[in-house]
Formats: structure tokens, C-alpha cells, sequence
């Protein structure tokens, strides 16, 4: 059996293309947003291990230099050379800084 479209009026083929079409953008609009929406997970994801990765980087560093300097005032300076540094700290004039005392970082 062959179906005849002389015989449907044309604002029905009108009717029919114009839900055609529509369903063509309904579609194209639903795949494109569902893609914007994985596109922006995905992005945040990135983005959160990103800022992660780099937060427990600078704890990690924080850590390292919070024990190097705890390390470095335990240390014991012995013999002449700690008799130098404290002549030092006690403001005698350097050959590299003129008159001003040189300054010496200690944990508090």
C-alpha cells in the first residue's frame, strides 16, 4: 500500500514538518545542554583536585620549613666558631655590611 501526500492538505504537511523541526531543536538543545552540564563537572573536578594538589603542596612546604627551623634552634654551636657568631650578634662591624650589626634569624 503507497501512501498518497496529494491527498493530505498542505497545512497539515506544514503542521506535521513544524513538529519535525521542533523536535530536531528539542533534541540538538537537550544534547547540548547535557554536554555544558558534564563540561562544567568535569571542570569543577579539575579545578577542586587542582586546588587541592596545591593546598596540600603548600602545607607540605610549611611542614618541611616549620621542622627545618625547629631542627636549626635545637642545634648546639660549639668551639670558636660559635664565640664568632655571637660576636656577631653582639653588633662588632663586618667587612660586608660596614658599621651595622649582622642579623641573624632564630626561631622564637
Amino acid at each position: 500500500m503507497q501512501f498518497d501526500l496529494s491527498a493530505v492538505e498542505t497545512a497539515t504537511l506544514v503542521f506535521i514538518g513544524t513538529l519535525v523541526f521542533a523536535l530536531v531543536i528539542t533534541v540538538f538543545l537537550m544534547t547540548a545542554s547535557f554536554l555544558a552540564l558534564v563540561l562544567v563537572g568535569v571542570g569543577r573536578l579539575a579545578w577542586i583536585v587542582a586546588s587541592n594538589v596545591l593546598l596540600g603542596l603548600v602545607h607540605g612546604i610549611n611542614y618541611a620549613w616549620d621542622r627545618l627551623v625547629h631542627h636549626a634552634s635545637s642545634v648546639e654551636l660549639s668551639g670558636d666558631f660559635a664565640g664568632d657568631i655571637a660576636a656577631e650578634i653582639m653588633g662588632q662591624p663586618a667587612p660586608s655590611t660596614g658599621t651595622y650589626p649582622r642579623v641573624v634569624l632564630r626561631d622564637s
